[in-house]
């Protein structure tokens, strides 16, 4: 026993040395750790440790061009760059610096996200537009579930977000089956989107009916997002038996999944369908092949369209919300204004929300803060 407790004694002694100095490496050699982004009133401050760097620049996504060289950084004292600039309105944006000409992202910054392949640091400045992209007080959960898919031939993952309370409360809920755009997976809505925080935010304040949200990856080669590493399956989008086999597969595999091992309401009234660009296209696809399934219908900045005798059908079938949202410089823009005016002709009742700006988070992040209030009542 002596002698376990003396190993015991020298591994703490020889732990606390080590693990100070894994904190000296934090703190850039003892010094003072720098803060950054620090957002003080109208101004945001960004600062990065390089003394080694000759040139370093700072690239936004609220800057004009958020796609060019950046704006260039100030090095001051022990080789801290240094930029202030106007704090963006309200909203969350990404930003890296370009160092030497080489992306690197922010290390003093913990809020990430993860747009396909990349990550990128992300400044969230508080206000009306984005107060419900922060942590709610009472939180739902996320989740991942595997499921079998037939159509596809492959095990695929899906993200869910149950409410808060769902694990007692013993009740059956509604679900919004929520659908990404080309580049994303089961995870874009979660990261970029901030589906958790809406959704936690908005049924904490009353706004919106607490409700299940099904995030399935819809890219129909891939078991998972790229990050688990997993191989894809080739699949032969010409092949006729391989017409529209994501959505068969959302309408007549994910449902009845999530219908199975959730506590839901297996109605159509308490089912909706959303989903931005490629993922809006989904959603126009699956509700004209299946019109009788979702009675709540948000097509975001789709690329998709309808015939008016799938319209007629939707009619007849008994929507009660088509919500069709797209920002007046989106290069989509010109198709939902067609979308809107078949439905205007067909006589379907719906509603045409229109932003400014283009095919951007900004905005998706809107439609759902929006529509969100909207679905099952």
């Amino acid at each position: 026993m002596r002698k376990f407790f003396t190993l015991a004694s020298l591994l703490i002694v020889l732990a606390v040395p080590a693990l100070a100095q894994e904190l000296n490496n934090f703190n850039f050699g003892g010094r003072r750790q720098i803060v950054s982004p620090e957002i003080n009133g109208e101004k945001v401050t960004f600062r990065l440790n390089a003394n080694y760097a000759t040139i370093v620049n700072l690239v936004g996504s609220w800057m004009e061009n958020p796609y060019g060289e950046g704006i260039p950084m100030t090095k001051g004292q022990n080789g801290v760059w240094e930029i202030t600039v106007d704090t963006p309105s309200p909203e969350i944006y990404t930003y890296n610096f370009v160092v030497d000409g080489v992306s690197v992202n922010d290390p003093q910054n913990y809020m990430v996200q993860r747009d396909g392949t990349r990550y990128l640091n992300m400044l969230l400045v508080p206000g009306e537009r984005s107060e419900n992209y922060f942590e709610a007080n009472q939180r739902g959960t996320v989740t991942y579930r595997w499921y079998d898919s037939k159509i596809l031939g492959i095990n695929r993952r899906v993200t869910v977000y149950t409410p808060y309370g769902y694990e007692t409360s013993g009740k059956k809920y509604p679900v919004l089956y929520l659908l990404h755009g080309a580049g994303g997976d089961e995870e874009a809505w979660t990261s970029m989107g901030r589906t958790a925080q809406i959704l936690d935010n908005l049924i904490e304040k009353g706004l919106a009916q607490p409700m299940i949200v099904v995030m399935p990856n819809g890219n129909p080669g891939q078991q998972a997002a790229q990050p688990l590493g997993l191989p894809e399956k080739q699949i032969d989008r010409r092949d006729p038996a391989m017409a529209d086999a994501y959505v068969k597969s959302l309408c007549t595999e994910i449902v009845p999944f999530i219908e199975k091992n959730f506590r839901v309401i297996a109605k159509p009234e308490s089912r909706a369908i959303a989903g931005l660009s490629m993922g809006g296209g989904h959603t126009i696809t699956a509700t004209n092949l299946y019109p009788a399934m979702f009675d709540w219908i948000c097509p975001l900045s789709a690329a998709g369209s309808s015939t008016p005798e799938q319209i007629t059908a939707l009619k007849k079938a008994g929507v009660k919300l088509y919500f069709l949202a797209c920002g007046t410089s989106d290069f989509l823009w010109e198709q939902s204004v067609t979308l809107d005016q078949t439905m205007t002709d067909c006589g379907l009742e719906h509603t045409f929300f229109k932003s400014d700006g283009g095919h951007v988070w900004s905005n998706w992040r809107l439609y759902l803060n929006t529509f969100a209030q909207l679905l099952f009542k």
